[in-house]
């Protein structure tokens, strides 16, 4: 049984679903003040909108390779205490008639600096749900370290240049440290050493290979987002397609809230699925990280979400494809069996 001390997962994570309104509008209900927000228009094409607590109001783009840019008088606003504001009429974040989703993540306030890497880093970690988001400056050498404060080996960090526009860097570490993932394009996994250096994480810092770009370059600024296990509340790992509509089951300990999924041996979409946009089983409204495309609502029957775990509904190439190797990334509604001895119920 997955026991964890974690009993209400949205303390940490939740998704939160809204409608524009061209105006400033204060979405509440997230529970909790959110270090990292991330915005997709639902209704029509739009970018997807990412800030966090130590960058600010800039925004970056999960599809797209650009900087950060200056918020101004559209988009994210302010993280407040319950969710956060956005404002203006910009169709990316709260034209009126279309209707958003967020995610939203907690981990530890402002942030201070870290110097458990060779390279000094700005870090707001939260240790009890395994997150951190922080940013350092690249200085092009092979085998250098950034602190991400965790004090557990994330299982996930994502890296993206702020000043300059350059690929999303995904590392997971089902992938291996000696491959490439990237966030904003369709690309299957492929060996580089750049990246990484071919080195896992550790409970104090990841490591940075010569990359020049999306990783490591000399002078460059970049964010971070780092994932750990945490029982009963947080899973990354993988799974191999059967080719079937009676699909492979996933365990995870937990009844499953948010669920990202990559097929990392062939040329497929980013798919995000969460339990917000399908609250019944089957699961199947998709969002795709790496584009700007509309919600996909196409009577696929994905996935079924189960009180341990996730079962995949459908044979394509974006979640079950037979002998397809994918890495996931999902947060809990809730435990299998919470520290109070509570057990999760099926959907």
């Amino acid at each position: 049984m997955a026991y964890t001390t974690i009993n209400k997962s949205t303390d940490y994570f939740n998704t939160k679903l809204y409608a524009g309104n061209n105006g400033t509008n204060a979405i509440t209900g997230v529970g909790f003040q959110p270090d990292f927000n991330w915005i997709k228009d639902r209704t029509s094409t739009g970018e997807h909108l990412l800030v966090d607590v130590i960058r600010g109001m800039n925004n970056l783009r999960s599809n797209s390779t650009t900087a950060e840019s200056a918020n101004g008088s559209i988009h994210q606003q302010s993280l407040d205490s319950d969710g956060f504001t956005v404002a203006g009429s910009a169709g990316n974040s709260n034209a009126s008639g279309r209707n958003y989703a967020s995610w939203n993540w907690k981990a530890n306030g402002a942030g201070s600096a870290n110097t458990d890497g060779d390279i000094t880093s700005t870090v707001s970690a939260n240790t009890t749900s395994g997150f951190s988001v922080g940013t350092y400056t690249g200085n092009l050498t092979a085998g250098a370290t950034v602190g991400h404060g965790l004090g557990t080996a994330p299982k996930v960090v994502i890296v993206k240049s702020t000043s300059n526009a350059h690929n999303w860097a995904f590392y997971h570490y089902s992938n291996g440290a000696g491959n490439r993932l990237i966030l904003n394009g369709t690309d299957a996994s492929s060996s580089n050493n750049g990246y990484w250096n071919s080195t896992d994480p550790s409970s104090s810092v990841f490591t940075l290979g010569d990359e020049g770009n999306d990783t490591n370059g000399s002078g460059k600024n970049y964010v971070f987002y780092a994932f750990a296990d945490v029982t009963g509340y947080s899973k990354f790992g993988s799974y191999v397609g059967n080719g079937s509509n009676d699909g492979t089951f996933v365990y995870t300990g937990f009844k499953p809230a948010f669920l990202m999924i990559k097929n990392t041996g062939t040329t497929e979409n980013w798919n995000i699925w969460d339990n917000k946009r399908d609250t019944y089983n089957a699961v199947e409204s998709r969002l795709y990280p790496n584009t700007n495309d509309a919600e996909s609502t196409s009577d696929s029957n994905d996935f079924d979400f189960l009180s341990n775990g996730f079962k995949i509904r459908n044979n394509g190439g974006n979640q079950g494809a037979s002998g397809n190797t994918y890495i996931y990334m999902a947060f809990a509604e809730a435990p299998l069996v919470g520290s109070n001895n509570v057990p999760a119920t099926a959907r």
